[in-house]
């Protein structure tokens, strides 16, 4: 050592004394070969526990704490520096600034701690890139980017599983939670609508970790018809317009990624602020009170484990708030008989989402989920009020040539014992352009020429109403 003084600092020489029991290696080995690494792995974990103790007087103070990890453990810079500073005051309170980071790529002790334990390892390299990057996926040390919907390999992976595994424990630890042999998932949503969900092995062949960024701000129909979005034009636009303000009950289709979410709040936006809306939910994802701070909307976050909060209850409550619209994220084996009862008790203009091939397919889907239930209903009678009631106008989302696309527009109809679906609009890829093959019925023209006589007007022009 040199002449300079240096102060003894028993936490650091417990961190040595752990290391030394853990591998055998003695502090003066540690000296000899000018390894930083043995305190810095024992700092790591008092480092870690230090940031996970909750901080704040209330309960929304620590929440929001808890968001702050999260987020600069996902790679927000803001949330990163703050985190960088608060680990060197403790470095400084601790009086560790003499341990040694010899031999290890940081340039302080304040750094190399941040890289272990709010750091993202290889994924910092593919998060300095954030421009369009919607979702980044890992399947054990294999790291894929989606950018406009299209999953592609990164030129980046992890060295190691363990590494995986490290930002899983520091995502799960900051949220007061796990992933053990007993419980091998978690999930993570920031205030934003990022998502982050984890599995571990045991229940995923191999670790994963997928980020879901919240992109988009701002969700109404003419946005969709701008040319970075392109997924429906001006006509298209009209058209749904006349849609919502008819009050038509409306399901929307499509696969991962393909735009479902943005078609459902740009139709929301349309509806008018005075109407109450009530929102169903596993997880708190359409954010419309923070998106549509001036529209009447209750949001549930529905827990499927917890009866006296799940699907049902959050449905039978919300049934006495005198709501004029459901949306219902999704509907699922547990609650589409209630949703069904509620678009046939006078909550006209809801709308939902499901997962099918095709519009034809709907409402047959839904009955399969309602029968699951164990009463004894009619299918067929079931099916039929689901399409007459339930389901009466489809959209479906696809990805075209790397494009969301709004690409059919059907409406169900019961004929002679059959769901038949009548092609209001479809996206025709030779032209690329939306087509009109068939009108309204005239059940559904008289609808509109009743609530929605101005758009009435435009479509007859149009010859998209029948002769009522």
């Amino acid at each position: 050592m040199s002449g300079e003084s240096v102060k003894f600092s028993a936490t650091a020489y417990a961190a040595v004394l752990q290391v030394r029991r853990q591998d055998g290696t003695t502090p003066e080995q540690e000296t000899a070969d000018g390894s930083g690494l043995a305190p810095l792995l024992a700092l790591t974990e008092e480092v870690r526990h230090m940031l996970a103790v909750p901080r704040g007087w209330s309960e929304e103070e620590r929440r929001r704490y808890a968001e702050k990890l999260n987020r600069a453990v996902i790679g927000f810079p803001q949330e990163r520096a703050e985190l960088l500073a608060v680990i060197s005051d403790w470095i400084i309170k601790k009086r560790l600034q003499h341990v040694s980071v010899r031999g290890l790529p940081y340039g302080t002790l304040a750094e190399a701690l941040f890289s272990e334990v709010i750091g993202m390892n290889v994924l910092e390299l593919v998060l300095r890139n954030r421009e369009g990057l919607e979702e980044v996926q890992v399947v054990g040390t294999r790291i894929f980017e989606v950018r406009d919907g299209k999953a592609v390999p990164s030129p980046y992976r992890f060295q190691e599983l363990s590494q995986v595994e490290r930002i899983q424990q520091n995502l799960v630890l900051f949220n007061n939670d796990r992933i053990n042999p007993r419980k091998r998932w978690a999930e993570v949503l920031l205030l934003d609508g990022s998502r982050v969900t984890l599995t571990g092995f045991g229940f995923t062949a191999q670790p994963t970790l997928t980020i879901r960024f919240y992109t988009v701000r701002r969700f109404d129909l003419d946005t969709l018809c701008l040319p970075e979005y392109r997924s429906i034009d001006d006509n298209v636009r009209c058209f749904l317009l006349t849609v919502v303000r008819s009050r038509f009950n409306m399901v929307v289709i499509g696969a991962t990624n393909t735009g479902k979410t943005h078609l459902i709040k740009a139709l929301i936006a349309a509806m008018p602020d005075e109407e109450r809306i009530v929102t169903i939910e596993t997880r708190h994802e359409l954010m419309l009170a923070r998106d549509f701070p001036d529209k009447n909307v209750i949001e549930y976050e529905a827990d499927e484990d917890d009866s006296a909060h799940g699907p049902r209850q959050a449905f039978k409550l919300a049934l006495r708030q005198s709501p004029q619209r459901i949306c219902h994220a999704e509907i699922r084996d547990e609650d589409a008989n209630i949703y069904v009862r509620a678009c046939t008790r006078g909550h006209e203009g809801s709308i939902t989402s499901v997962h099918v091939s095709g519009l034809e397919d709907v409402p047959d889907a839904i009955t399969d989920m309602c029968m699951l239930d164990g009463r004894g209903m009619n299918p067929v009678r079931l099916t039929r009020r689901i399409a007459e009631h339930v389901t009466q106008i489809g959209f479906e989302m696809r990805l075209v040539g790397g494009v969301r696309k709004l690409v059919r527009i059907g409406e169900f109809l019961w004929e002679n014992g059959e769901i038949k679906v009548r092609d209001l609009v479809r996206y025709d890829e030779s032209s690329e352009q939306w087509i009109y093959p068939e009108p309204f019925s005239a059940k559904a023209s008289l609808r509109i020429r009743r609530l929605d006589p101005d758009h009435y007007d435009w479509l007859n022009k149009r010859g998209g109403v029948a002769a009522c």
